[in-house]
Order: C-alpha cells, then structure tokens, then sequence
C-alpha cells in the first residue's frame, strides 16, 4: 500500500496530515490542504495550508512531510444542468446569472420604460478588474436605490493599492455591495490560489528582517528575490542591497512625512494625509498586507489618514507600527487599518496605538469603533484594553452617603470615548453584568480585581494627553479631500 501510494500524483487540492511541529516543539500530524506544488532540482515543494490553523503558519514542505496513505483528492464540481435540465459541462456565469435576473426578475418590476432602460444602461456600465468583467446594476424598487454586484465562485476580487464578521445579505436576498474605496478594505473572498500564498520570502526594513505572513502585491518581478530591501524612512522598495544604498544617499527623510502630533520620550506619531502623500501610504499599505490577511489592498488612499508611531534615536524615527482612519466615517470609525511590525510585538505597543485613537476621538468630541472585521491579534488586542479602561473607571468609583457607586452605560462610553456597544459587549465577555431585582448590577470579583491589577503593573507605555498637539478637522466643510 505504502509504494503504491507514492506512486500517486499529488495535485492542487488534495488533502491529507503534514508533519508541522507545535509551539511546544513537538511532532503532530495537522490536516493540510495542498495549494501549490514546484519542482526544484531533484525533489517537488509542496505549499500546504494548515486546516483550522491561522494562514500565517502556511508553509513550503518536502515530500517526507507528507502522510500518504490518508490522502484525499479533491471533489469534482458538479456540471450545471442546461436549459433542458440535463446534465451539461457550460458552467454558469456571472454576465450570464445578471442578463438571467434582469430579463426575469427585474424585468416584472420594470413598470414603465424609464425604469427599464435604466435597468438596461446600468448592464453596459462596467468596470473591469483583472480582466473579469464587473457588471454594475442601479435599479429602484420601492423608492429605494441600489446597487448590485453579482457574486463571482471561485474568483477573488484582485484589487490594487490599506479588522471578524462577514457580511450579511439584505433581507431581500441581495448581497451588500463592497465599498470600492479605501486602503486597505475588508477582504470577503479566499479563493485565488495565488493570493492564499505568500509571495515574499523575507523583508529587509532597518536593522530587522521581516518574515512576511501572509500575501502582498508587490511587483511580481520581486516576488522571485531572496530579499526585499525596504527604504525604513519612506517604504520604497528594492531588489538589491546595492540599489537600496544608493537609494539612501538621495533620500533626505529621517522620519514618516506628515505632521509629528504627538512625542514624548522617544515615541512619536506622525499624521499622514494620503491623499498628500499618496506614494508613502501605498507603500506603507504593502508593507501592511504581509501581515494583514482579513484586508485587500487598493491604491485609493486619499480619503484616509494614517497615524504612524516611531521610535527615535540618533540615526531617525523608526516605524513601530500604524493605523489609518476615515476622514469621514459615517458608522463613527475610529480605525480602519491597525498593525504593529512582529519585532515590536508583544512589548506593548499595540495597546499604545489603540490608545492614541481613542485620544484622537477625545478631542474630536466623538464616540469610536475599529472597523470589523479585526484580525485574531487585533481583536485580542481590542478586548484587553476595553477591558483594562472600563474596570480601571469601575474601580475608580466612589460611592456616595454608603450607597453603592453607581454609572451608566453612556456615562462609561462618554468617559472613554469607546463606543456603547463595545462597552456593553467587553462587560458580558468579563461576566460582570447580573440582573437582580429590576436593574443590572455590576459584580467586581476578587480575581478580576487582582487580575487587573497585575496587568496594570505590567502596563508601562501609556499616551499622555499632555503631549498631544492635534487638532481636529472638518472634512465634511473641505469638499473633496
């Protein structure tokens, strides 16, 4: 069986256990899925997804990996039915499903001319993306506007150019549209092999070598090198290390272009207007993508702002990481984008950079939200410092003439400036909301009090709103950005 099984063809899509070591170093036997197979002198690659493990895990093996005598081959799609209902090998298209809509579907709605030959128009405006043609449909119903985008299996949208929920149709059956700005934007579909694997074997940025996670358009001619060389200061990119230093002898930054908002000690923040400086915020949303996989890139970035945090020392300011946000945000978006570079990881950065928003919407009078869906890292992030600002205020309070101290859902969010519905939610993920008696009451436990406690020892970098010279502007009063 076990010579017989090495004689079998391994192809895109199979599936079996590959040998991978946890992070306890030991051997285990994860289910994987094959997504790309090379030959290199003298033995094949094999690109293996891990299933149910994060994509960043995502890996090139060799075939002594591989346990062959569990290997499942890839299901075959069932052929469409033709009109005469049986079965036929024309499968089904996105042009062909919107012309099949719009002559049954629409077409009883289409009660006078007008309507229909708006209907018809809309059909003949498109757009194309990687060379799939993109039907656009504007059509009324009800009073209402809409708009359609017909879903398209088996294809991703590739996009140019930016935290986990998917989205939801409309109660009518219709998808919601993508939004078709932005920097980076929320990614809804995994299917393009190419864009599942990581195309960048290593990132030179500074002193530090990168290894990218996850899928980053880069040039595909970089894709090839060993290394990118990335200029520190404004992010452009390199092939070689000879190219890189005589990029450095004209390159006059020594820190992000923008306006320095804030620093105190050797941390700085920089605001950066994308549509000012359009070339470092496209090269700083590649850099962003290799290790944001739930965001697809797009080179818009004119109706964002990006916050990047520094370190300084005697040679410049060094990016630690960033965020962007919308310059207007109608769902009160406070950050769309949030990243911390893995060297600086797990040192308390990433609490920093949350911080800094919620100051940011402080002074702009405002309630915030991070755009969803967030990354696993990101929303790990998100729940330990809600939950750190809302019991820090919590145990703050002081109760009046022996009363217990009481407060209120908006009170906490006004103080915070942390939206009411991540309150709410940060308060049922730590249990601390009971019913009793007609009202809700708030029960501070011993471990959550010397839980908090410790982690508040720990949590030594903090924004001082001292520091902070921003003003915020009315963008809705600057016509378009």
């Amino acid at each position: 069986l076990q010579s017989a099984a090495r004689g079998v063809e391994i192809i895109e899509g199979c599936r079996l256990p590959v040998l991978r070591k946890n992070q306890e170093n030991e051997d285990e036997w994860p289910l994987a899925e094959i997504l790309s197979v090379k030959d290199i002198p003298g033995r094949k690659l094999y690109y293996v997804h891990y299933i149910d493990f994060n994509k960043r895990l995502d890996e090139w093996v060799t075939p002594d990996r591989l346990d062959m005598k569990k290997l499942q081959f890839p299901k075959k799609e069932a052929k469409t039915p033709t009109k005469n209902g049986l079965p036929g090998s024309r499968p089904s298209s996105p042009e062909r499903d919107v012309v099949r809509m719009l002559f049954l579907g629409y077409f009883k709605s289409a009660y006078n001319i007008r309507v229909y030959l708006m209907c018809l128009a809309g059909f003949f405006f498109f757009k194309v993306k990687t060379g799939l043609i993109l039907p656009f449909f504007f059509f009324w119903k009800n009073g209402t506007t809409r708009r359609l985008i017909p879903s398209q299996p088996g294809r991703k949208r590739k996009n140019c150019g930016g935290t986990d929920e998917d989205s939801q149709d409309s109660s009518d059956g219709i998808p919601s549209a993508p939004r078709m700005t932005g920097s980076l934007v929320s990614d809804r579909s995994h299917d393009d092999i190419v864009t599942r694997m990581k195309n960048i074997d290593c990132i030179e940025l500074g002193r530090h070598r990168l290894k990218p996670w996850y899928f980053s358009p880069y040039p595909q001619e970089l894709t090839t090198l060993p290394i990118l060389y990335l200029c520190e200061f404004c992010l452009k990119y390199r092939k070689s290390l000879k190219c890189l230093q005589r990029h450095l002898t004209k390159c006059n930054l020594r820190h992000p272009p923008g306006n320095e908002i804030y620093r105190k000690g050797t941390i700085s923040f920089f605001e950066i207007d994308g549509r000012k400086n359009k070339t470092y915020s496209q090269n700083l949303c590649l850099l962003a993508k290799c290790f944001l996989d739930h965001k697809t890139l797009y080179y818009d970035t004119d109706p964002f702002l990006f916050y990047v945090m520094t370190e300084y020392d005697s040679k410049g300011f060094h990016i630690v990481g960033y965020f962007s946000k919308e310059k207007e945000s109608t769902e009160d978006y406070n950050v769309a984008c949030i990243l911390t570079l893995p060297p600086y990881q797990r040192r308390g950065y990433g609490k920093l950079l949350i911080e800094f928003s919620y100051e940011l919407s402080k002074v702009e009078g405002k309630t915030g939200t991070p755009e969803k869906p967030l990354s696993d890292l990101g929303l790990l992030s998100y729940r330990s410092y809600w939950s750190q600002t809302i019991l820090e205020i919590l145990m703050n309070l002081k109760s009046e003439n022996g009363e217990r101290p009481q407060i209120t859902i908006n009170e906490i969010s006004e103080i915070t400036s942390v939206k009411k519905e991540d309150v709410i939610s940060t308060l049922q993920y730590l249990n601390l909301i009971n019913y009793y008696k007609g009202q809700y009451i708030l029960n501070l436990s011993e471990d959550i009090v010397e839980g908090h406690e410790r982690a508040m020892q720990k949590r030594h970098l903090r924004i001082d709103p001292k520091c902070l010279h921003f003003t915020p502007k009315d963008w809705s009063k600057r016509g378009k950005w």
